[in-house]
């Protein structure tokens, strides 16, 4: 039986109410399915942490995610706590620059029965995957600002190492997908290449990389066209691979299409580490109230169990991400589960109610 340590963040705002759900039907999932053992070990890092100590990720807790077998995190950050030069405390992202966390995988899928804001019924078919750098880009700013009197200057970074080590991250997802999906893979580099010269070198490096692999279609859209074309015919798209700054944007536009940030789940890879996480923010406004949609934290666990049965070469692990995975899309399916966020009724409590039913189904007990 394999034993894997995860480092768990549940972090500040809503980050609790998705997270503790979450880690009681993984232990469901262990104990069902078995062949693995998760150990959960949390630690309090963020915004929260920040405003009573002044530190917003201790040394011990980065220590530990470092010794993790894989970080799951529920979300960072509140709009009225912030560094003295007035960024928001976001510590998730210094452990994607202390890990080399390059690929940002943002899945963009409508499950049946979801909302979406699409009324073309070829929105069935919109299963995409956004990969984002998460390292460098625009991001990197974050400790190259310059400041001349009353401008400010921040500069990007696309470096040859980390652009290739992406490309190839992409090229290799979209591969393993053909083979799932029974369809010709794609992968469509998003840049400003017309404009900025570091996301012409961006592109010219991502041509580089499609010459190695010649059985996938390969090509090349700015990314002003993309937002355009993911709102009006998003099914066209199979793996698109972008800096960090334009993927952030475009991970949201795709999580509206997806029946909101609530659903959208999101992981960060290195070659040695990787986190966990939904893709929205701690939402303030409503935490402590029951009403957090936790589907995007628990597809993001699903997603850890199958990175970590592919790292570690556990059928089990990987059959639990599957079931886990359904149970959630069984939830959904009938049609009648609309979340708070997008205009329903259906809460927390009542969400992982329908998901723990439908994993019932699946996973002995």
């Amino acid at each position: 039986m394999g034993r894997f340590q995860i480092a768990v963040f549940p972090g500040d705002g809503i980050g609790h109410e998705v997270m503790a759900p979450t880690l009681a039907l993984l232990k469901k999932l262990e104990a069902g399915i078995g062949g693995f053992q998760l150990d959960f070990q949390s630690y309090e890092a963020g915004a929260g942490l920040y405003q009573r100590t002044g530190v917003a990720l201790p040394e011990e807790a980065m220590a530990a995610a470092a010794r993790a077998d894989a970080i799951l995190l529920g979300a960072m950050g509140l709009p009225n706590v912030r560094y003295p030069d007035g960024t928001e405390v976001q510590p998730h992202l210094d452990m994607r620059e202390k890990f080399a966390l390059y690929a940002g995988i943002r899945p963009v899928r409508i499950m049946a029965g979801a909302p979406t804001p699409l009324r073309d019924q070829r929105a069935a078919d919109v299963d995409c995957v956004l990969v984002r750098e998460s390292t460098e880009g625009l991001f990197a700013s974050r400790s190259m600002t310059r400041r001349e009197g009353d401008a400010v200057f921040d500069t990007m970074k696309i470096s040859r190492a980390v652009s290739e080590r992406l490309f190839d991250a992409a090229f290799k997802l979209a591969a393993r997908r053909a083979a799932s999906r029974g369809r010709k893979p794609r992968v469509t580099c998003v840049d400003k290449a017309n404009v900025i010269p570091s996301l012409a070198y961006f592109r010219t490096l991502f041509l580089e990389a499609a010459k190695k692999h010649p059985e996938i279609e390969a090509d090349c859209i700015y990314v002003d066209a993309t937002a355009l074309r993911l709102v009006r015919s998003p099914w066209e798209f199979d793996v698109l691979v972008t800096e960090n700054m334009f993927g952030d944007i475009l991970s949201d536009l795709g999580a509206a299409l997806i029946g909101g940030m609530g659903m959208a789940p999101s992981a960060d890879i290195g070659d040695e580490h990787a986190i966990f996480q939904p893709c929205h923010g701690t939402a303030p406004d409503i935490a402590g109230k029951g009403l957090a949609n936790p589907t995007a934290m628990l597809l993001s666990a699903a997603m850890m169990l199958d990175w970590l049965g592919d790292r570690h070469g556990n059928a089990a692990l990987k059959r639990a991400g599957r079931a886990f995975t359904e149970a959630v899309e069984a939830a959904f399916a009938p049609g009648d589960l609309v979340s708070v966020e997008s205009g329903g009724k259906a809460g927390t409590g009542e969400i992982v109610g329908r998901v723990t039913a439908a994993l019932a189904e699946r996973v002995p007990a």
